[in-house]
């Protein structure tokens, strides 16, 4: 799926201000702002009644998709473009987010990309907008400060629910032909949907990091590229080792991922990386901490949540990444916990 340049198909006025926007030929009135993060910004939109015949809105593209919205509301990210390499990003964005199809994978429902001419108080000459199906829930950050500050902890079988469905999610990335790795896997890049009498719903989503994951470096300048891509793409408390000290010689696969997953799982549990406590300490690196994988168990809940789950996560957190297993290793493992421990 390519990107649409068309300064009449979404044509907007004042979105800061709450007008309407036009994605292609489908209209949105701005809700609400839920987020912002660099140029980029999430809004809360409902689609309106569009009085051309031409367009049927979003409900016959998505035709009998579980992603229709029954209100018409969704989420539009709006993504301020200032040169060609942002331009590019946010293509590459567009064509790997088109490119799956997962229930545990926030799905890329339309975008375009518009063409706009600088101002003295804009410094942009595109404007990308993306649609997504909306969870207000919020991501699994927010409901980690929420808990945290309730002292509140996930059941050892809400855990273990979440975190299976993120390895769904990932197993469908990875057996791709050739398998992408996410590269940014942490709370803050999923979604969690509460449901009643069920395990929360988590969604995996920001695939502005995702790329074909293999990749072999031969030389010490490909591993300081590599390494300076990371540094702007995988977040610190959640980066693999070899991302941070890249081998002149190396192999680098999708066990990047499984690392970020072991980190994630041990913040599902307990709402941070298993690393950032290097971050408050004096003389502290959270570098050294990673490289080394020096792990530290905070008191969890009582009663605490069963040495086997942090067996799992340490079994992840593997610093030579041909020692890590594998999604499917992982999901083998995972199931066996959940019978053990889901009531």
């Amino acid at each position: 799926m390519g990107c649409s340049f068309s300064g009449l198909n979404a044509l907007y006025d004042s979105v800061n201000g709450g007008g309407d926007v036009w994605i292609n030929e489908n209209r949105f009135r701005i809700v609400r702002q839920l987020g912002e993060g660099g140029f980029a910004y999430v809004y809360l939109v409902k689609e309106t009644p569009n009085d051309s015949a031409v367009a049927a809105g979003l409900s016959k593209k998505l035709k009998g998709s579980s992603h229709l919205s029954d209100d018409g509301t969704y989420a539009m990210k709006k993504v301020l473009i200032q040169n060609n390499e942002q331009l590019e990003l946010v293509r590459e964005e567009i064509r790997v987010s088109s490119l799956f199809n997962h229930p545990n994978l926030l799905p890329l429902l339309e975008h375009a990309i518009i063409s706009v001419k600088p101002t003295q108080e804009t410094s942009w000459n595109h404007e990308a907008y993306l649609l997504f199906p909306v969870h207000l829930d919020g991501t699994l950050l927010d409901n980690a400060k929420i808990m945290k500050a309730k002292k509140e902890f996930y059941s050892t079988s809400d855990v273990l629910q979440i975190f299976r469905q993120l390895c769904a999610g990932l197993k469908h990335m990875h057996s791709f032909d050739p398998p992408h790795a996410h590269n940014d896997v942490k709370p803050g890049n999923v979604l969690i949907t509460h449901r009643k009498g069920q395990p929360p719903l988590a969604i995996l989503m920001d695939f502005g990091s995702a790329r074909p994951a293999r990749k072999q470096i031969g030389s010490r300048s490909e591993a300081l590229q590599l390494q300076e891509w990371a540094s702007e793409h995988c977040s610190a408390p959640f980066r693999a080792p070899e991302l941070w000290d890249c081998p002149s010689q190396a192999d680098i696969d999708e066990r990047t991922d499984i690392w970020s997953l072991g980190c994630t799982l041990y913040a599902i549990m307990y709402g941070v990386s298993p690393f950032e406590y290097a971050l408050g300490e004096s003389g502290g690196s959270l570098q050294l901490a990673i490289v080394n994988a020096q792990v530290k168990w905070p008191a969890g809940p009582k009663p605490p949540y069963p040495e086997a789950l942090h067996q799992f996560v340490s079994w992840m957190l593997q610093p030579t990444a041909s020692m890590r297993p594998r999604i499917d290793d992982i999901i083998i493992h995972v199931d066996k916990l959940v019978a053990k421990f889901s009531q």
